[in-house]
């Protein structure tokens, strides 16, 4: 009987023993998870090494380093690209906003009208049709439809001051296939013509007016990932196509959608009114002139005298990203499905002999800014965007500060903040007022991750150094 009571004393110790080390196990791996969830969940996003180059300006801001205070990277100081840059507070006024909420739409101003165009409304439903604001009434109106083949996202367009060139992008939503058709708008009449269509289709290719030629290059290839390289031109005038194929170009030394592309040059002489690109009328003038966004300005004046100020004959591509969403294999709705994406903030400028030069890099990475940009006072000013995904939560991470590169010194400046952090903006300048509608926006102030499409419009009033 004793040594029976002995076994039975040994084996409940061991079942004693095995149940309190499963306990602490359990113990520890909810400690860890615990652990874990609060670095993420920590005010991170604010917590980062901020480092000033020599290419960058911080305008009436104080640059403090932080570091991360998270132990799951031990010693490790993030970089600013997963921040909020510090920079000036802005007094913004909400406006009437857009009649619909867009994400991925496009933007054209002519004078003081902004064409807004296409875009999703929600992930299963893009929209077909232009709609109007006007800079002068704060109103909106004017609402007409798009052809029925027209990509209804990632859209390449340019205007020359009267025509709106459209150039492929994506048909459909979710992810669906690209288009390769591209057509042309005559504003004053709401007609639509067709051009030449691209060689090939592409997602939102970068897209500008040059010398007399439609400029089209980068962008991503039928899979919506795979960036292209590729450099297309098409000769045209007043809305009608020149040639009958596009002319191969250099190519872009990086490729990818998502980018910013400006022009600015000056007339060589002042018989048209309507001007290609950037100049600046002398004190001696009195000319009301509306700057804008794709780099033609439209005046009038009632003096004789003027003096160009010239930012050279140059292209500039700003920004933009590797890699996007693919359509999930074997969806019949081509369900979008998560790809590894590069965002970046390269800048190359393509000079009048044809070659491509790399420029000072955006104080951030910066994509989804095709048509969040305007050029004031000899400057590319750009508003919003996205940024690396976080390397702890791997979200994508918006971006909330108003960009500005100066064209004479190549020097960039963090100028203000927005609202909220935004991508996909659609933007205009009128008399000194900044202007951006759409797009996707933040989850609030402490989550820097995309949710809530929208079709706020706002403004602010900008005021800028003048050319030195």
């Amino acid at each position: 009987m004793v040594r029976a009571n002995g076994k039975q004393a040994t084996s409940t110790k061991k079942v004693a023993t095995l149940v309190l080390c499963t306990a602490l196990l359990g113990v520890a791996l909810i400690a860890d998870l615990l652990w874990a969830s609060s670095s993420s969940s920590s005010s991170i996003f604010s917590k980062f090494d901020f480092q000033s180059s020599p290419n960058l300006i911080l305008s009436n801001v104080t640059s403090k380093e932080v570091v991360s205070t998270s132990d799951s990277f031990p010693g490790r100081v993030l970089s600013a690209t997963f921040a909020d840059l510090p920079a000036p507070e802005l007094q913004w006024q909400k406006m009437a906003p857009a009649p619909v909420p867009r994400l991925d739409g496009a933007a054209i101003q002519i004078k003081d009208l902004l064409y807004v165009f296409a875009g999703y409304g929600s992930i299963d439903y893009v929209h077909s049709h232009v709609d109007i604001y006007n800079f002068t009434d704060n109103t909106w109106g004017g609402r007409f439809d798009m052809p029925k083949e027209m990509a209804h996202s990632h859209l390449g367009m340019v205007t020359d001051g009267r025509y709106i060139y459209v150039v492929t992008g994506q048909y459909g939503p979710q992810c669906r296939g690209p288009t390769s058709r591209t057509f042309v708008l005559d504003t004053e009449t709401k007609q639509w013509q067709d051009l030449p269509p691209l060689p090939v289709p592409r997602y939102a290719p970068a897209t500008q007016f040059w010398r007399g030629r439609l400029h089209v290059m980068g962008g991503s290839k039928e899979n919506r990932h795979t960036p292209g390289l590729e450099h297309w031109s098409l000769a045209v005038k007043d809305g009608k196509a020149l040639e009958k194929e596009w002319r191969v170009e250099i190519p872009i030394p990086r490729g990818g959608p998502h980018r910013s592309v400006a022009v600015t040059s000056c007339p060589e002489s002042t018989g048209n009114l309507l001007l290609p690109k950037y100049f600046l009328v002398s004190a001696e003038s009195h000319c009301d002139i509306p700057l804008l966004p794709f780099g033609v300005i439209r005046f009038s004046c009632n003096a004789k005298t003027w003096s160009c100020v010239v930012a050279n004959d140059r292209l500039y591509v700003i920004g933009g990203q590797e890699g996007d969403f693919m359509a999930k294999p074997g969806s019949p709705i081509f369900k979008c499905s998560r790809r590894h994406e590069v965002v970046y903030g390269d800048v190359y400028m393509l000079d009048d002999e044809m070659k491509w030069k790399v420029l000072p890099s955006m104080p951030k990475p910066d994509s989804h800014i095709e048509f969040a940009w305007v050029i004031v006072n000899n400057s590319i000013v750009i508003v919003g965007g996205t940024t690396d995904k976080h390397p702890q939560t791997k979200k994508m991470i918006l971006n909330g500060e108003i960009f500005q590169f100066q064209l004479d010194t190549l020097k960039w400046s963090v100028i203000g903040k927005l609202p909220y952090r935004v991508k996909t903006t659609l933007v205009g300048y009128w008399k000194g007022w900044l202007y951006f509608t759409s797009g996707q926006r933040d989850r609030g102030p402490d989550d820097p991750a995309p949710r809530k499409v929208i079709g706020e419009m706002w403004r602010t009033k900008l005021i800028l150094s003048p050319i030195s």
